[in-house]
Protein backbone atom coordinates (compact mmCIF):
# COMPACT_ATOMS: atom_id res chain seq x y z
CA UNK A 1 0.00 0.00 0.00
CA UNK A 2 1.38 3.62 -0.60
CA UNK A 3 -0.01 6.77 -0.03
CA UNK A 4 0.07 9.30 -2.68
CA UNK A 5 1.14 13.34 -1.78
CA UNK A 6 2.05 16.20 -3.23
CA UNK A 7 5.59 17.42 -1.42
CA UNK A 8 8.27 19.35 -2.07
CA UNK A 9 11.81 17.45 -2.26
CA UNK A 10 12.84 18.83 0.70
CA UNK A 11 9.78 17.46 2.75
CA UNK A 12 10.14 13.96 0.77
CA UNK A 13 13.47 13.32 2.10
CA UNK A 14 12.52 14.29 5.49
CA UNK A 15 9.47 12.13 5.27
CA UNK A 16 12.15 9.08 4.33
CA UNK A 17 14.35 10.04 7.28
CA UNK A 18 11.45 9.67 9.69
CA UNK A 19 10.82 6.68 8.21
CA UNK A 20 13.99 5.11 8.36
CA UNK A 21 14.33 6.39 11.96
CA UNK A 22 18.27 7.41 12.50
CA UNK A 23 19.78 7.30 15.98
CA UNK A 24 21.74 10.48 15.58
CA UNK A 25 21.07 13.36 13.10
CA UNK A 26 24.06 16.19 13.31
CA UNK A 27 23.00 19.22 11.06
CA UNK A 28 23.58 22.80 10.34
CA UNK A 29 21.29 24.50 8.08
CA UNK A 30 22.31 26.38 4.52
CA UNK A 31 20.59 27.38 1.89
CA UNK A 32 18.27 25.24 0.33
CA UNK A 33 18.96 21.99 2.02
CA UNK A 34 18.24 23.81 5.55
CA UNK A 35 13.88 22.71 4.78
CA UNK A 36 15.35 19.08 5.65
CA UNK A 37 16.84 19.52 9.00
CA UNK A 38 14.38 21.80 10.13
CA UNK A 39 11.11 19.47 9.13
CA UNK A 40 13.15 16.82 10.45
CA UNK A 41 14.01 18.95 13.92
CA UNK A 42 10.11 19.33 14.36
CA UNK A 43 9.79 15.33 13.62
CA UNK A 44 12.23 15.13 16.43
CA UNK A 45 10.50 18.18 18.77
CA UNK A 46 7.31 15.90 18.19
CA UNK A 47 8.55 12.54 18.97
CA UNK A 48 7.69 10.71 16.01
CA UNK A 49 11.26 9.58 16.00
CA UNK A 50 13.45 8.24 18.59
CA UNK A 51 16.56 10.58 16.56
CA UNK A 52 19.37 12.17 19.15
CA UNK A 53 19.19 15.55 16.71
CA UNK A 54 22.79 17.31 17.39
CA UNK A 55 22.99 21.43 16.53
CA UNK A 56 26.32 21.68 15.84
CA UNK A 57 28.23 25.15 14.95
CA UNK A 58 28.93 24.16 11.51
CA UNK A 59 29.22 21.57 8.30
CA UNK A 60 32.21 20.50 9.60
CA UNK A 61 31.72 19.71 12.77
CA UNK A 62 28.26 18.21 11.49
CA UNK A 63 30.01 15.75 9.56
CA UNK A 64 32.28 15.38 12.69
CA UNK A 65 29.72 14.31 14.69
CA UNK A 66 28.53 12.19 12.19
CA UNK A 67 31.81 10.01 12.06
CA UNK A 68 31.92 9.91 15.98
CA UNK A 69 28.31 8.11 16.16
CA UNK A 70 28.85 5.93 13.16
CA UNK A 71 32.22 4.85 14.80
CA UNK A 72 30.24 4.19 18.11
CA UNK A 73 27.90 1.65 15.64
CA UNK A 74 24.61 4.38 15.06
CA UNK A 75 22.52 4.76 11.99
CA UNK A 76 24.04 8.31 10.99
CA UNK A 77 22.04 10.45 8.43
CA UNK A 78 22.50 14.33 7.91
CA UNK A 79 22.14 17.31 4.96
CA UNK A 80 24.02 19.42 3.25
CA UNK A 81 24.40 21.84 0.11
CA UNK A 82 27.38 23.56 -1.53
CA UNK A 83 29.78 25.42 0.94
CA UNK A 84 28.63 23.44 3.24
CA UNK A 85 29.65 20.50 1.39
CA UNK A 86 32.63 21.95 0.92
CA UNK A 87 33.39 23.06 4.95
CA UNK A 88 33.00 19.30 5.19
CA UNK A 89 35.89 18.35 2.57
CA UNK A 90 38.71 17.13 5.10
CA UNK A 91 35.53 15.16 7.22
CA UNK A 92 34.49 13.60 3.55
CA UNK A 93 38.02 11.71 3.27
CA UNK A 94 38.10 10.12 6.84
CA UNK A 95 34.25 8.68 6.91
CA UNK A 96 35.09 6.93 3.59
CA UNK A 97 38.65 5.98 4.74
CA UNK A 98 37.23 4.83 8.07
CA UNK A 99 34.44 2.55 6.02
CA UNK A 100 31.50 4.64 7.99
CA UNK A 101 27.75 3.75 6.25
CA UNK A 102 26.64 7.21 6.89
CA UNK A 103 24.05 8.54 4.85
CA UNK A 104 23.57 12.64 3.81
CA UNK A 105 21.94 14.33 1.35
CA UNK A 106 22.88 17.05 -0.96
CA UNK A 107 20.73 19.09 -1.84
CA UNK A 108 22.63 20.79 -5.16
CA UNK A 109 23.82 24.29 -5.48
CA UNK A 110 26.03 26.36 -7.28
CA UNK A 111 29.52 26.92 -5.49
CA UNK A 112 30.45 30.48 -4.95
CA UNK A 113 32.14 32.97 -6.26
CA UNK A 114 30.06 34.69 -6.89
CA UNK A 115 27.85 33.95 -4.42
CA UNK A 116 24.71 31.55 -5.91
CA UNK A 117 22.32 29.76 -4.46
CA UNK A 118 20.93 27.97 -7.00
CA UNK A 119 21.73 24.79 -8.75
CA UNK A 120 24.35 23.08 -10.20
CA UNK A 121 26.59 20.19 -9.49
CA UNK A 122 29.70 21.36 -8.54
CA UNK A 123 29.40 20.97 -4.95
CA UNK A 124 28.66 17.07 -5.67
CA UNK A 125 31.09 16.87 -8.37
CA UNK A 126 33.76 18.55 -6.69
CA UNK A 127 33.40 15.58 -4.13
CA UNK A 128 33.58 12.56 -6.96
CA UNK A 129 36.99 11.01 -5.75
CA UNK A 130 36.36 11.62 -1.60
CA UNK A 131 34.93 7.66 -1.50
CA UNK A 132 31.08 8.20 -1.22
CA UNK A 133 28.80 6.45 -3.43
CA UNK A 134 26.74 9.19 -5.42
CA UNK A 135 23.25 8.42 -6.66
CA UNK A 136 21.60 11.45 -8.63
CA UNK A 137 17.57 12.56 -8.37
CA UNK A 138 15.38 12.68 -11.05
CA UNK A 139 12.64 14.34 -9.22
CA UNK A 140 11.21 14.25 -5.28
CA UNK A 141 10.11 10.20 -5.57
CA UNK A 142 13.02 9.24 -7.15
CA UNK A 143 15.44 11.07 -4.21
CA UNK A 144 12.62 9.58 -1.54
CA UNK A 145 13.80 6.69 -3.00
CA UNK A 146 17.11 6.91 -3.20
CA UNK A 147 17.32 7.91 0.93
CA UNK A 148 15.45 4.71 1.67
CA UNK A 149 17.72 2.45 -0.57
CA UNK A 150 21.05 3.98 0.70
CA UNK A 151 20.70 3.00 4.15
CA UNK A 152 20.59 -0.81 2.88
CA UNK A 153 23.56 0.08 0.39
CA UNK A 154 26.10 1.80 3.18
CA UNK A 155 25.60 -0.43 6.01
CA UNK A 156 26.39 -3.70 3.31
CA UNK A 157 29.78 -5.33 4.67
CA UNK A 158 30.69 -5.66 1.38
CA UNK A 159 30.14 -1.87 1.08
CA UNK A 160 30.66 0.13 4.49
CA UNK A 161 31.13 3.51 2.46
CA UNK A 162 29.27 6.56 3.07
CA UNK A 163 25.94 7.39 0.58
CA UNK A 164 25.37 10.78 -0.91
CA UNK A 165 22.09 11.03 -2.02
CA UNK A 166 21.99 13.87 -4.75
CA UNK A 167 19.03 16.40 -5.72
CA UNK A 168 18.91 19.70 -7.85
CA UNK A 169 18.08 22.64 -5.53
CA UNK A 170 15.02 24.82 -5.68
CA UNK A 171 13.78 22.58 -9.19
CA UNK A 172 13.20 19.16 -7.25
CA UNK A 173 13.76 20.41 -2.98
CA UNK A 174 11.58 23.63 -3.17
CA UNK A 175 9.02 22.52 -6.25
CA UNK A 176 6.06 20.26 -5.44
CA UNK A 177 5.39 17.39 -7.30
CA UNK A 178 3.46 13.88 -6.88
CA UNK A 179 5.63 11.44 -4.31
CA UNK A 180 4.15 8.06 -3.71
CA UNK A 181 5.11 7.41 0.13
CA UNK A 182 5.60 4.02 1.70
CA UNK A 183 3.24 2.78 4.67
CA UNK A 184 5.85 2.73 7.08
CA UNK A 185 6.59 -0.78 8.36
CA UNK A 186 7.78 -1.63 4.83
CA UNK A 187 10.23 0.76 5.22
CA UNK A 188 11.39 -0.51 8.43
CA UNK A 189 11.96 -3.84 7.55
CA UNK A 190 13.41 -2.93 4.24
CA UNK A 191 16.42 -1.19 6.13
CA UNK A 192 16.56 -3.30 9.18
CA UNK A 193 18.82 -2.70 11.98
CA UNK A 194 22.24 -1.54 11.85
CA UNK A 195 24.56 -3.65 12.44
CA UNK A 196 28.13 -2.42 12.83
CA UNK A 197 31.38 -5.17 12.27
CA UNK A 198 33.17 -2.79 14.95
CA UNK A 199 32.36 -0.31 17.95
CA UNK A 200 34.02 2.25 19.34
CA UNK A 201 31.33 0.91 22.62
CA UNK A 202 32.49 -2.35 22.96
CA UNK A 203 34.65 -2.70 25.74
CA UNK A 204 34.97 -6.29 25.20
CA UNK A 205 36.46 -5.86 21.73
CA UNK A 206 38.12 -2.01 21.47
CA UNK A 207 38.47 -1.48 18.13
CA UNK A 208 40.66 1.43 17.03
CA UNK A 209 40.02 4.01 14.74
CA UNK A 210 42.19 6.70 12.54
CA UNK A 211 45.37 5.52 14.47
CA UNK A 212 48.17 6.86 12.31
CA UNK A 213 49.61 4.87 9.58
CA UNK A 214 52.95 5.65 8.61
CA UNK A 215 55.65 5.03 6.13
CA UNK A 216 55.70 1.31 7.17
CA UNK A 217 51.98 1.21 7.95
CA UNK A 218 49.19 -0.45 5.72
CA UNK A 219 47.52 2.76 4.71
CA UNK A 220 48.42 1.34 1.38
CA UNK A 221 46.16 -1.82 2.07
CA UNK A 222 43.67 0.16 3.77
CA UNK A 223 43.09 2.38 0.29
CA UNK A 224 42.93 -0.89 -1.60
CA UNK A 225 40.68 -2.13 0.33
CA UNK A 226 38.45 1.24 0.46
CA UNK A 227 38.47 0.50 -3.23
CA UNK A 228 37.26 -2.41 -3.53
CA UNK A 229 34.31 -1.58 -1.26
CA UNK A 230 33.26 0.85 -4.19
CA UNK A 231 33.91 -1.96 -6.52
CA UNK A 232 31.60 -4.23 -4.82
CA UNK A 233 29.13 -1.27 -4.09
CA UNK A 234 27.95 -1.77 -7.84
CA UNK A 235 26.57 -5.41 -7.46
CA UNK A 236 25.12 -4.14 -3.84
CA UNK A 237 23.19 -0.98 -5.36
CA UNK A 238 21.67 -3.45 -8.55
CA UNK A 239 20.29 -5.78 -5.41
CA UNK A 240 19.35 -3.51 -3.54
CA UNK A 241 17.38 -1.80 -6.43
CA UNK A 242 15.92 -4.97 -7.59
CA UNK A 243 14.38 -5.80 -3.42
CA UNK A 244 13.35 -2.26 -3.53
CA UNK A 245 10.53 -2.77 -6.34
CA UNK A 246 9.23 -5.61 -4.10
CA UNK A 247 7.91 -3.00 -1.77
CA UNK A 248 6.98 -0.35 -3.87
CA UNK A 249 6.73 -1.68 -7.39
CA UNK A 250 9.76 0.45 -8.39
CA UNK A 251 12.72 -0.88 -9.94
CA UNK A 252 16.14 0.71 -9.63
CA UNK A 253 19.65 0.40 -11.53
CA UNK A 254 22.86 2.16 -12.68
CA UNK A 255 20.75 4.04 -15.41
CA UNK A 256 18.02 4.58 -16.64
CA UNK A 257 17.65 3.99 -20.80
CA UNK A 258 14.40 5.72 -22.80
CA UNK A 259 13.22 5.22 -26.26
CA UNK A 260 17.37 4.21 -27.29
CA UNK A 261 16.73 0.63 -28.22
CA UNK A 262 16.61 2.05 -32.29
CA UNK A 263 18.29 5.20 -31.13
CA UNK A 264 20.69 6.90 -33.70
CA UNK A 265 21.96 9.71 -31.15
CA UNK A 266 21.38 10.10 -27.59
CA UNK A 267 21.24 12.60 -24.96
CA UNK A 268 23.12 11.81 -21.83
CA UNK A 269 21.91 13.53 -18.33
CA UNK A 270 21.60 12.86 -14.53
CA UNK A 271 19.07 15.07 -12.46
CA UNK A 272 16.34 17.21 -13.25
CA UNK A 273 17.78 17.52 -16.90
CA UNK A 274 16.37 14.21 -17.40
CA UNK A 275 12.69 15.19 -17.36
CA UNK A 276 13.43 17.85 -19.83
CA UNK A 277 15.12 15.62 -22.40
CA UNK A 278 12.53 13.08 -22.26
CA UNK A 279 9.91 15.19 -23.60
CA UNK A 280 12.37 16.88 -26.11
CA UNK A 281 12.94 12.94 -27.36
CA UNK A 282 9.07 12.55 -27.98
CA UNK A 283 9.22 15.38 -29.61
CA UNK A 284 12.15 14.27 -31.46
CA UNK A 285 10.45 11.25 -32.35
CA UNK A 286 7.34 13.06 -33.96
CA UNK A 287 9.40 14.83 -36.21
CA UNK A 288 10.80 11.17 -37.52
CA UNK A 289 14.72 11.57 -35.89
CA UNK A 290 15.61 8.26 -33.83
CA UNK A 291 17.14 10.01 -30.60
CA UNK A 292 17.17 8.42 -26.84
CA UNK A 293 17.68 9.31 -23.63
CA UNK A 294 20.08 7.47 -20.92
CA UNK A 295 19.30 9.02 -17.65
CA UNK A 296 22.26 8.32 -15.33
CA UNK A 297 21.46 7.70 -11.70
CA UNK A 298 24.78 5.89 -10.40
CA UNK A 299 27.81 8.70 -10.58
CA UNK A 300 29.95 6.48 -8.05
CA UNK A 301 30.78 4.01 -8.46
CA UNK A 302 30.46 4.89 -12.22
CA UNK A 303 29.59 2.00 -14.56
CA UNK A 304 31.60 2.19 -17.26
CA UNK A 305 31.04 -1.39 -19.17
CA UNK A 306 27.22 -1.43 -18.83
CA UNK A 307 27.66 2.45 -20.10
CA UNK A 308 29.49 1.00 -23.04
CA UNK A 309 27.13 -1.51 -23.61
CA UNK A 310 23.92 0.76 -23.51
CA UNK A 311 25.39 3.00 -26.22
CA UNK A 312 27.67 1.79 -28.19
CA UNK A 313 24.90 1.28 -31.17
CA UNK A 314 24.38 5.07 -31.96
CA UNK A 315 26.48 7.36 -33.99
CA UNK A 316 26.55 10.28 -31.33
CA UNK A 317 25.90 11.51 -28.11
CA UNK A 318 25.00 14.66 -26.18
CA UNK A 319 26.30 14.47 -22.48
CA UNK A 320 25.31 16.96 -20.69
CA UNK A 321 27.43 18.15 -17.72
CA UNK A 322 25.93 20.65 -14.78
CA UNK A 323 29.26 21.54 -13.71
CA UNK A 324 32.71 22.02 -15.44
CA UNK A 325 36.05 20.72 -14.72
CA UNK A 326 38.10 24.13 -15.39
CA UNK A 327 40.39 22.06 -17.30
CA UNK A 328 40.31 23.58 -20.36
CA UNK A 329 39.24 21.86 -23.30
CA UNK A 330 38.60 18.75 -21.54
CA UNK A 331 35.14 19.32 -20.64
CA UNK A 332 32.54 18.13 -17.85
CA UNK A 333 33.24 15.52 -15.27
CA UNK A 334 30.35 13.08 -16.72
CA UNK A 335 31.98 13.58 -20.61
CA UNK A 336 35.75 13.12 -19.26
CA UNK A 337 34.09 9.42 -17.26
CA UNK A 338 32.24 8.57 -20.47
CA UNK A 339 34.87 9.32 -22.81
CA UNK A 340 37.40 7.63 -21.08
CA UNK A 341 34.98 4.22 -20.38
CA UNK A 342 34.79 4.26 -24.58
CA UNK A 343 39.15 4.67 -25.09
CA UNK A 344 39.16 0.54 -25.35
CA UNK A 345 35.58 -0.26 -27.00
CA UNK A 346 35.57 -1.43 -30.52
CA UNK A 347 32.87 0.40 -31.19
CA UNK A 348 32.27 4.34 -30.28
CA UNK A 349 29.92 6.84 -30.88
CA UNK A 350 30.98 10.33 -30.50
CA UNK A 351 30.90 11.80 -28.17
CA UNK A 352 30.06 15.40 -27.73
CA UNK A 353 29.97 17.49 -24.50
CA UNK A 354 27.58 20.10 -23.57
CA UNK A 355 27.85 22.06 -20.26
CA UNK A 356 24.81 23.90 -19.21
CA UNK A 357 22.78 25.57 -16.01
CA UNK A 358 25.10 26.74 -14.16
CA UNK A 359 24.19 28.76 -11.31
CA UNK A 360 20.74 27.90 -12.09
CA UNK A 361 20.75 28.69 -15.57
CA UNK A 362 17.29 27.42 -17.24
CA UNK A 363 17.77 24.35 -19.58
CA UNK A 364 14.65 24.20 -21.86
CA UNK A 365 13.21 21.99 -24.22
CA UNK A 366 14.45 24.07 -27.40
CA UNK A 367 17.83 23.93 -25.57
CA UNK A 368 17.82 20.11 -25.70
CA UNK A 369 17.03 20.03 -29.38
CA UNK A 370 19.62 22.53 -30.21
CA UNK A 371 22.79 20.09 -28.66
CA UNK A 372 20.79 16.90 -30.96
CA UNK A 373 21.17 19.48 -34.19
CA UNK A 374 24.30 20.18 -32.76
CA UNK A 375 25.78 16.68 -32.83
CA UNK A 376 24.18 15.50 -36.25
CA UNK A 377 25.57 18.61 -38.07
CA UNK A 378 29.43 17.49 -36.57
CA UNK A 379 28.16 14.19 -37.66
CA UNK A 380 27.33 15.03 -41.30
CA UNK A 381 29.82 17.84 -42.02
CA UNK A 382 32.52 15.48 -40.78
CA UNK A 383 34.42 18.55 -39.25
CA UNK A 384 34.24 18.57 -35.63
CA UNK A 385 35.38 22.64 -34.27
CA UNK A 386 35.35 21.46 -30.59
CA UNK A 387 34.16 18.82 -28.61
CA UNK A 388 33.00 20.85 -26.10
CA UNK A 389 30.25 23.44 -25.59
CA UNK A 390 29.00 25.76 -22.82
CA UNK A 391 24.55 25.60 -23.63
CA UNK A 392 22.75 28.95 -22.71
CA UNK A 393 25.70 31.20 -22.14
CA UNK A 394 24.59 35.06 -22.76
CA UNK A 395 27.09 36.49 -26.07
Amino acid sequence: MTKVAAMVGTDAIAEAMRQINPDVVPAYPITPQTSIVETYAQMVADKLVDTEMINVESEHSALSAAIGAAAAGSRVMTATSSQGLALMWEMLYIASGLRLPIVMTNVNRALSAPVNIHCDHSDSMGARDAGWIQLYSEDAQEAYDNIIQAVRIAEHPDVLLPVMVLMDGFIISHSLGRVELLEDQPVKNFVGTIQPPYSLLDTKNPPSFGAFDGLHGYYFEVKRAQAQGMLNASAVIKKVGTEFAGISGRSYDFFETYRLEDAEYAIIALGSAAGTARTAVDELREQGERVGLLKLRMFRPFPAQELVDALSHIKAAAVLDRSDTLAGSIGGPVFVELRSAFYEAEKKPRLYNFIYGLGGRELDINMMKQTVETIQTGMSDGVVQSSVAYLGVRE
